[in-house]
């Protein structure tokens, strides 16, 4: 089977400078992103949309991407018949020959596996989560603010109050203020990202005040590689400590349990929907507490993300909230902050006209064989 790929990358401003502990100088104004367009070759028919964020910091580029998804539909031979067949184990068994292709490209597998899935629901009649046999009743989502000054922070806080939850980037130089100045306009639960820019002995010091501002979890103080220190920490902390950057695929998880409470899976590390749910039910199996995140991405991914939502206890979905133009539309957020999952087909995801400050770059298209032509 043949298909047709076509991929785009896109260059979205956000609607908020939007800085991490580990961010370089100028960053945090704009997103890239990667949306791929997927169809049988030869065939005028069904498209299936994905999404792959590429993150420097895991050795993604827009290059990389447009490299390694050839390769990666050319490693496939075992997809029954045309997409209205496809299973959710078929599917499985896709990101397998990906994994076994070529490692990591945790971007390029989430573009291509989202793209099949949307196909696959949309040949089926079938919703995204009705196609994994998940439920549509998911938790609301948070919403994130990058590091400012306090007092910036706190605006930002007061202006997203109606979130149930906020999560603060931290690992600044004031991070203790920017969370009082945050609390003070701000009543509900406080989750906090240090991105791995703090130190042991720093957050050691920092704990009984994130106690007393009611800060809920603590997601990754420290380096990916220092689950040392990650445990250390927990044993200290009667804060739930979740492994974000230590935790990108499914393979990470047994190495986690019992030096953490939990695990922040999103789509973009571990490779798509399809490995995203797998380790979401692989880290309850486990006994870790369940955190589904994202990157600033389009509804593409967030919505494919909320597909699997109803697997985790904690979801910040909030990526294509940061960004000023999403150029997709069809998922709404209600009023509860509760992505309203649709029971269109597939993503149920239309396109929108690119506008003035969207720029669109480095389009091309591929054709990559998948497997034999042999009949199933």
């Amino acid at each position: 089977m043949r298909f047709s790929l076509r991929h785009e990358t896109l260059v979205l401003p956000l609607r908020d400078p939007f800085v991490i502990a580990r961010s370089s100088e100028g960053e945090g104004r704009t997103s890239t992103t990667m949306i791929v367009e997927l169809r049988i070759a030869g065939e005028d028919g069904l498209v299936g949309i994905g999404e792959g964020y590429p993150d420097s910091y895991y050795g993604e580029t827009p290059e990389t991407m447009a490299v390694v998804m050839p390769r990666l539909l050319a490693s496939v031979d075992d997809l029954p018949g045309g997409p209205d067949r496809w299973t959710v184990d078929d599917l499985a068994r896709v990101s397998a020959a990906f994994d076994a292709s070529i490692a990591h490209n945790g971007a390029a597998k989430c573009a291509l596996d989202i793209a099949l899935h949307d196909l696959a629901g949309k040949a089926q009649g079938l919703p995204l989560h009705a196609l994994l046999r998940l439920t549509s009743e998911i938790p609301p989502t948070d919403f994130t603010l990058g590091l400012d000054e306090p007092t910036v922070v706190a605006e930002r806080a007061r202006r997203a109050a109606r979130f149930p939850a906020l999560k603060v980037k931290v690992g600044g130089p004031a991070d203790i203020e920017t969370l009082a100045a945050v609390r003070s306009v701000y009543d509900g639960p406080i989750r906090v990202d240090a991105n791995t820019g703090w130190q042991p002995g720093q957050a050691a010091h920092l704990i009984p005040e994130l106690v007393r501002l009611g800060v809920e979890l603590i997601e990754q103080p420290f380096p990916r590689h220092r689950l040392d220190q990650l445990r250390w920490l927990q044993e200290r902390s009667e804060i739930p400590i979740v492994a974000d950057e230590s935790a990108v695929t499914i393979d990470d998880l047994d190495g986690l349990a019992g030096l953490v409470a939990g695990v922040n899976v999103k789509l973009a590390k571990c490779g798509g929907v399809g490995p995203a749910r797998r380790m979401l039910a692989r880290a309850r199996e486990l006994g870790l507490r369940t955190f589904l995140g994202c990157m600033e991405e389009t509804s593409v991914a967030i919505g494919a993300s909320a597909a699997v939502a109803s697997l985790a206890e904690w979801v910040d979905l909030d990526g294509s909230l940061l960004i000023a133009y999403d150029p997709f539309e069809g998922l709404d957020l209600g009023e509860d902050c509760r992505w309203r999952l649709t029971e269109r087909p597939g993503l149920g995801l239309g396109r929108r006209a690119i506008r003035a400050g969207a720029r669109p770059s480095n389009e091309a298209a591929e054709e990559a064989q998948i497997g034999s032509t042999a009949s199933i």
